[in-house]
């Protein structure tokens, strides 16, 4: 795909995410088996009874999608109407209707590529709020006067697969993304748009496009313009912004399980009421309505509604490690911590992962500067007194560290060395290897606890015998550990990290990885 303007394109680095993506979806066996099968089921005729037979034939070729099917067309909704239990497919899509069973079929079609990636909790946030946007646009369907208003549904589950596909296979621009979204200062277009070139609406466009989805389908997912929205002239104009509604109220559900009294459902019945003729009354029905739809579906999948906020699985580590892991906290805003972390901590953090993405989207930069950014930006705005990286040192055999901020006595960065691999006893295995071998990104808040104590080395407690609170952040990029980040205070942090912070440190860690990665 090539762009005739002539105006600067977006970032290297951000073409270099966006073009990877596509090659994924156009490479990937297992990609390419998912857009031939959605592309299938998304073109079956429903005005005859050979659309019906091959949805049918299509279902019953699969003994997963039969089974959450037939579960469920005998959900109570739809048994109480029918009376019996149903046991055939072609009953089910006789009660559900064809449109439904598609949307589902399309909808589990994703689940079952997407729902086992590495980074389960983001990818299960995107898809439930895919498939919450398609009932919402099935439900704006059934009061609709337009011809075909049912491929609505179908728009609104596409909507959000951009940040679907990023979520799982870029989880670090992911993460990155949502940092600067977490901020409050960023949309998520905006967002999208600095981390990979494109914004997540152009890229769901352009990946359905790699898939032959009908243009209907496709234009659905460009963005609307800002501000209070017009009538739609026609049935394309009507899908777009069916689809922008459906993902805005998918993402509100997902947030808070009273939506109603959220201010951001009053922004939505001042954008899309006058368009989409609903008022508050009928926002709250559809809220309702959604709700108990998707408690159905859910259940037809065997699947447990996603926790609204969960940190990623770092199996493996000690439960007092497991404690520590970064996700906790509260916010403030103005001065000091009592242990010298800065209060706007966050704002700091993302100032820093701004100057980090414009370096690296430059293209003017070596592996060394992007290393040296990020450290000065954890100690400065963190408020360590002491911050250093620690690499692989393979003819050595040891992890060494390389550089650092902060202390400035002889020996401390050259004593900061500790071997390549555990050796002794199973103890030996201590907090800087267990936080490699889990990858998980470390912040003590008190170091002073006999748990925490047991797990530090003798070399760190001699070298470093007043450290009080401090962070780990491992560089491990496959399998390989190549080092971490290491920074502390000499006072303890109950203030601990709260999730924004936690976003955007990953944020910066994530530049670092993709730095080094050959």
């Amino acid at each position: 795909m090539t762009n005739p303007n002539p105006n600067p394109g977006p970032p290297p680095d951000g073409r270099r995410v966006r073009a990877a993506l596509l090659q994924k979806v156009g490479g990937d066996e297992d990609m390419f088996a998912l857009g031939s099968a959605i592309a299938r089921v998304v073109q079956m005729a429903t005005s005859d009874d050979k659309g019906t037979h091959d949805l049918a034939h299509f279902v019953l070729s699969d003994v997963a999608l039969t089974q959450r099917i037939l579960r469920l067309a005998n959900t109570v909704r739809y048994r109480t109407a029918a009376g019996t239990a149903v046991t055939t497919v072609s009953r089910a899509i006789s009660l559900l209707g064809f449109d439904n069973v598609r949307t589902v079929a399309l909808a589990m079609l994703l689940v079952d590529a997407l729902a086992s990636s590495d980074h389960a909790y983001s990818v299960r946030v995107e898809l439930e709020a895919s498939l919450c946007a398609s009932l919402v646009g099935r439900e704006m369907a059934r009061h609709s006067f337009y011809q075909g208003a049912e491929e609505a549904s179908i728009g609104a589950l596409f909507k959000n697969l951009g940040a679907l596909l990023v979520a799982s296979h870029e989880h670090d621009r992911y993460l990155e993304i949502q940092a600067l979204i977490g901020t409050g200062k960023h949309a998520l277009a905006q967002a999208a748009q600095m981390i990979l070139g494109c914004s997540f609406d152009a890229l769901s466009e352009a990946v359905l496009g790699e898939w032959k989805i009908p243009d209907v389908i496709m234009r659905a997912q460009r963005p609307l313009e800002p501000g209070t929205l017009k009538l739609a002239v026609n049935r394309g104009e009507w899908m777009r912004q069916v689809a922008s509604f459906s993902l805005d109220v998918a993402r509100l559900m997902g947030k808070t399980a009273t939506p109603s009294d959220a201010p951001e459902a009053q922004a939505m019945l001042a954008r899309y009421g006058t368009a989409l003729n609903i008022g508050a009354a009928e926002l709250d029905e559809l809220f309702e309505a959604v709700a108990f739809e998707m408690k159905s579906l859910l259940e037809s999948m065997n699947l447990q509604p996603v926790p609204r906020r969960a940190p990623e699985d770092v199996g493996g580590l000690p439960n007092v490690l497991v404690l520590a892991t970064l996700g906790a906290g509260e916010k403030e805003e103005q001065g000091t911590y009592p242990s010298g972390k800065p209060k706007n901590a966050r704002d700091l953090l993302l100032a820093g992962v701004q100057d980090v993405t414009q370096m690296r989207a430059s293209g003017q930069h070596k592996v060394n500067d992007v290393v040296l950014a990020v450290l000065e930006t954890l100690y400065t705005a963190l408020g360590f007194r002491f911050a250093t990286v620690v690499l692989k040192d393979v003819r050595a055999g040891q992890y060494r560290a390389r550089v650092s901020f902060g202390l400035t006595q002889a020996g401390v960065q050259q004593g900061f060395t500790f071997p390549l691999a555990a050796s002794g006893e199973k103890g030996a295995r201590d907090l800087f290897y267990l936080a490699m071998e889990n990858d998980a990104d470390l912040m003590i808040s008190d170091a002073r606890g006999a748990k925490i104590r047991d797990l530090l080395p003798a070399w760190h407690k001699a070298l470093l015998p007043d450290a009080q609170s401090f962070i780990v952040l491992p560089l491990v990029v496959g399998k390989a550990q190549l080092g971490l980040f290491y920074a502390d205070r000499t006072a303890t942090a109950p203030e601990g990290v709260p999730p924004d912070e936690t976003a955007l440190i990953k944020a910066l860690k994530g530049q670092v990885l993709a730095a080094l990665a050959p």
